[in-house]
């Protein structure tokens, strides 16, 4: 274990030992903290995207506020609110979402398992802190409010910029008006700009700190915190990733024809999965380290639900449960040239998930083949997420396996998103961890209940990142 890595445990063994509930705050800066300093791109300072997108950094002096606020100026000036939460949120969602760091996210939802109020403050707009929040359920952000009129800005600060000494002034008034006693709090926070907020909380924490941070830490004992950025891929990572494709379908080929002779179409379609899935995590270099296996063997048939952070979570999944299993995925993937035509032949369900009759319609022969005895995996959040969070859950799959009188069995993947990026087809090497949870029988479950009963399950994943079973 490295140094960085046992600090940070160390931190959040104290956070889950600490006090307990809202009382508590986690503050956290944005830039550098939370998210490291995204690359520049193709520069223009009248364009309000890379205006926004180059404020975001860490370790910002005074000078560079400044020339960051003339900036905006020029580039907000005129434009409309809605326009600019557009824009922000595809620039998280295009850009900034990949550069978020994974040890920040450990922090915030171990601050949230433990009740904690969690604070997002930043000396930037909302434009570019709020996209970040809503992924990572942040209820409570602070920032710098632009000034306008009837929905069009100004250009210009609304009052005070949350700099420094005003920063500080946002987070104690958040703090009287929602009670939080500072002094069991925590603040995280990278530049020597930040130290009056981290001087207000008993438990002050610098990450990836400057010069001038770093040595009143070290002569004041706080804790001292090194994220890592999120590696962008390779040469060698396009190389392995384009071979592993040649591999899946190579394999997918061979595992076909190994069965065709016995003219079984689930011994030929459970070959193509089983073959196409070992050569891809091969070839890409990516390892995959299971618990509960166990219950990816019995009882059958089931309906497997898993989270849902890649692309490479179909590589994954089919790896980890063998064969016996199809599908429920989005009608987008008949689109993929690789993925759509070999889950076509494994018999997957596509459902358009912007017409709510037609999925049901195209739900209802999943029970007869649960019934029939093919198990099926979901992925109940419907979508990819942009960060470890685990998203809201549907209830079709829930519905599906009450009506086939099957139980559900959670299939929590970790680290997959680091693996392969929300939206990138390029694969970097690494270790993948999957736990396979108790079945859970749904057959006795009221209709009526089923929101909780779904939340309830929803919250088994969530525990599970928090606490990984050994």
């Amino acid at each position: 274990m490295t140094g960085a890595r046992a600090a940070l445990d160390a931190t959040l063994a104290a956070i889950r030992s600490g006090p307990q509930g809202r009382a508590v705050a986690a503050i956290f800066d944005f830039g550098g903290t939370v998210i490291d300093t995204p690359k520049p791109r193709r520069w223009s300072r009248r364009k309000p995207a890379d205006v926004l997108l180059g404020g975001i950094r860490g370790h910002m002096t005074d000078g560079e506020y400044s020339r960051f606020l003339r900036e905006l100026s020029e580039a907000l000036a005129g434009r409309s609110e809605q326009e600019l939460d557009e824009v922000g949120r595809r620039l998280f969602q295009r850009t900034a979402y990949g550069y978020l760091y994974p040890e920040a996210w450990e922090l915030i939802r171990t601050h949230r398992a433990a009740g904690h109020t969690i604070v997002l403050v930043s000396s930037l707009t909302r434009f570019q802190v709020a996209p970040a929040a809503a992924q990572l359920g942040i209820e409570h952000v602070l920032y710098t409010p632009m000034a306008g009129s009837g929905g069009v800005l100004t250009g210009h600060p609304d009052g005070k910029t949350l700099w420094r000494n005003a920063k500080a002034e946002a987070v104690a008034a958040f703090a009287t008006a929602q009670q939080v006693d500072l002094e069991r709090s925590y603040a995280y926070a990278d530049a020597i700009a930040d130290l009056p907020v981290l001087s207000l909380v008993g438990h002050p924490v610098a990450v990836n700190a400057d010069e001038e941070l770093t040595g009143i830490a070290d002569r004041q004992h706080w804790t001292e915190l090194t994220f890592r950025p999120r590696r962008p891929p390779r040469a060698s990572d396009y190389l392995r990733t384009a071979a592993g494709f040649a591999g899946l379908l190579g394999g997918a080929l061979f595992g076909v024809a190994s069965k065709a002779p016995t003219q079984d179409r689930q011994r030929m379609a459970d070959a193509l999965m089983a073959n196409a899935a070992r050569n891809t995590l091969r070839i890409a270099g990516v390892q995959v380290r299971v618990t509960g296996a166990e219950n990816a063997r019995s009882p059958r048939p089931a309906v497997f639900l898993f989270n849902h952070q890649s692309q490479f979570d179909i590589i994954i999944v089919p790896e980890v449960l063998g064969g016996g299993v199809t599908a429920i995925g989005k009608k987008e993937l008949t689109k993929n040239p690789v993925f759509g035509p070999l889950m076509r032949f494994v018999g997957v369900t596509f459902i358009d998930r912007a017409n709510t009759a037609q999925a049901k319609a195209a739900l209802r022969p999943v029970v007869e083949t649960l019934r029939g005895g093919l198990s099926v995996a979901v992925a109940p959040e419907g979508t990819r997420s942009y960060t470890p969070e685990v998203g809201p859950f549907k209830k079709g799959a829930f519905h599906i396996a009450m009506q086939a009188g099957v139980p559900v069995i959670p299939v929590v993947i970790r680290n997959a998103g680091e693996i392969c990026w929300r939206n990138a087809m390029v694969a970097r090497p690494g270790t993948v961890d999957v736990a396979i949870l108790d079945p859970i029988d749904v057959s006795a479950w009221d209709p009526g209940e089923l929101d909780d009963k779904v939340a309830q399950v929803r919250q088994l994943f969530v525990d599970t990142l928090l606490n990984w079973p050994r």
